[in-house]
This record gives structure tokens, sequence and C-alpha cells, in this order.
């Protein structure tokens, strides 16, 4: 697909190198990348990040060694996953419509529950202790915090704040602070702050409810899973991984795993991939290629080429031929990739 948009507009030019990088890299060497492989990343324009997990690793350690690392170390502290209901594609949610799901999630990415501190302690014996501490700092929540007040701001939309400030004392209780504080220098922006069980609950009763809206790490991850199967399937969605500063290059990634039961049969959705790499384009100046890409994706789908778990019988190369072959003409763009 990128490479369609590469050949039909003359002002783009993308160069991609790969990296076999992941859970077939860890059986062979017992590390997930080289040791060199974060200052090999850097120098890039952007990441495409492909799904990594194996069966024969365990999850903590191809998501930490990986993911994780990449996410901490380059900053990116911006999370973004839209949650949108396209033309053509059937909700679990009877009744809704694409007007009703239409959501921008922001998540917090290298804070929260997952800042990786904590330990085991005498592993064995009835005594046995698993500590995870959580890590929330106001510059932390201030950053990821305005930049979805922003978000919100530019797309003409209510932003809500999920957390769960009413069991989580210290931790919550500063986000939601922060958030109110906020909120005084965003007066033109409609807010509101639930809990994250009242926001579950809510997303799938009224998910009109929800347009930007801004979490801490783990909520956002468990929220915007549901968030996918609202919007069709875990195969769908995309997510973008932001340092705004631009120091650090940004990653792309479709936010399902790597479906070990379906791997090399030619039947996953691309979509999820498809739309991550629109992301890229429109944070590289190409919003509208962007744009028609996710019109492409509308337009196979509700022609009813659908891959199996949108209920129909379409290969994965079927489907991604479909939405790339709609693409036909070039945009005006506002930066050059190289």
């Amino acid at each position: 697909m990128l490479a369609r948009v590469a050949q039909l507009e003359p002002k783009l030019s993308l160069v991609f190198e790969s990296f076999d990088w992941g859970t077939d890299h860890y059986l062979r060497s017992g590390a997930m990348m080289p040791p060199d492989g974060l200052q090999r990343l850097a120098s890039f324009d952007a990441i495409l990040f492909g799904a990594v997990g194996d069966p024969r690793v365990p999850d903590n350690v191809s998501l930490r060694s990986m993911l994780l690392t990449l996410r901490f170390a380059f900053d990116l502290f911006v999370n973004l996953r839209p949650i949108r209901l396209l033309q053509g594609v059937r909700t679990p949610l009877r009744g809704r419509t694409s007007a009703d799901i239409h959501m921008t999630f922001i998540r917090e990415g290298t804070e929260g529950e997952y800042a990786g501190l904590g330990g085991r302690f005498y592993q064995g014996t009835d005594r046995e202790l698993a500590l995870q501490t959580s890590v929330f700092t106001r510059a932390g929540a201030e950053r990821v915090i305005r930049w979805a007040f922003d978000r919100a701001r530019l797309e003409g939309r209510s932003l809500t704040s999920i957390s769960k400030g009413n069991a989580l004392q210290y931790t919550a209780v500063l986000w939601d602070q922060v958030f109110d504080e906020m909120a005084l220098e965003y007066q033109d922006v409609k807010t509101r702050r639930l809990l994250v069980d009242a926001a579950a609950m809510l997303m799938v009763r009224s998910p009109e409810r929800f347009e930007v809206v801004v979490a801490s790490n783990l909520f956002a991850d468990i929220l915007t899973d549901l968030g996918a199967a609202i919007m069709g399937g875990i195969g769908l969605a995309p997510s973008a991984n932001l340092d705004p500063s631009g120091a650090h290059p940004p990653i792309f990634e479709p936010v399902h795993g790597s479906a070990p039961d379906i791997a090399g049969r030619g039947v996953a959705n691309p979509i999820g991939a498809i739309w991550s790499g629109a992301l890229m384009l429109e944070h590289l100046g190409f919003p509208s290629w962007s744009d028609q890409i996710v019109e492409a994706i509308e337009g196979a789908v509700g022609d009813g080429i659908w891959t199996a778990d949108l209920g129909g019988s379409a290969r994965t190369e079927e489907l991604g031929a479909a939405i790339t072959e709609r693409l036909t003409h070039p945009t005006t763009p506002s930066a050059t990739l190289s």
C-alpha cells in the first residue's frame, strides 16, 4: 500500500529497510533484537512495527524486551489509537452507526502501570511476594494531557479523562488534579472525567459520548481493545507511538498480536496494518493520502470484501489488493519523506 502511494505521489520518496527481529530472533540468539538495535533504528524517519509474538517465548519477554523497550528509549509518550466504525463494517452493538463510534484515544506510553518497577521475592516459597509499582509524575501527566487537549481543540471535540481516583488515592488523584488544572487553560474544550469501570460500561451502552479520550497506560490499553471490538474486531485497529518533539522516530503498528493460530495461512485481516501506515503518512505531513487510504478501506469492505474475522472469506492478499487498487490519484502533500 505504501509503495502504491509512493508511485502515485511524485513528491513522496520512500526507502524501506526490513529487520528480522522479534521472537524468531530471540529463539536464535536469546535476544529480541541485536545489542545495537536502538542505535540502528534511531536514524529512521518512521518505523512500521509488525507482530512479534510466539507461543514459545513468554509474552512478558517479547513485549518488554522489544516494543516497550523502544517506547521507553525513544520517549514515545503518546500512543494514539483511533476507534472508528468504518462504513461497511458491522459492529456488535445493535443499532449503532459510524456516527456513534468515532473516538480518538490518547494513551500515555512511558509511565503508569507499565513503568517496569518492582520485583519478585522468596520465589518458590509460601512467602513469595510480587511488587509492581506504578509511576506517575506530574511532568509525564502534564505533557500527555496537554497533547490531548490540543488534539481535542484542533478537532473541535470534547475531551474525556479516564482514571480510578476513587481507589488509587495517589497516582490517579495526581492524574485527575493535573487534568482539572489544565482544563482551566482550555476552557473552550468541553471536558469530563470518568472512572475506568464506568467508562467501560458507557463505551458499550453510549459510545457516542466519547470523542477524544486520554488515559494512563494500563487503562487505555484495556479500553482500546474494547474499542477495537465495538469497531468490528481487533484486526481493524491501528495505532501510533509518538514523540511529539520529533527527537525520536515514531512507531506505527496494528494493535493485534501475532495470532499464532492463523499465522501463515493468509487469512489475517490486513486493515490494522494498512491503517497504521495511513497514520504514518498523516504524521509525516501527508494527511490527504491518509484520508484516501481510509476511504479505500471503506470502499473495499463496503463492497463485501471481508476476511474471516469480519464474516467473509477473502484472503489477506485479496483484501489488501482491493484496498490498494482504490488508490488512484495524487494529493497535495506538505512534506517529503526520504
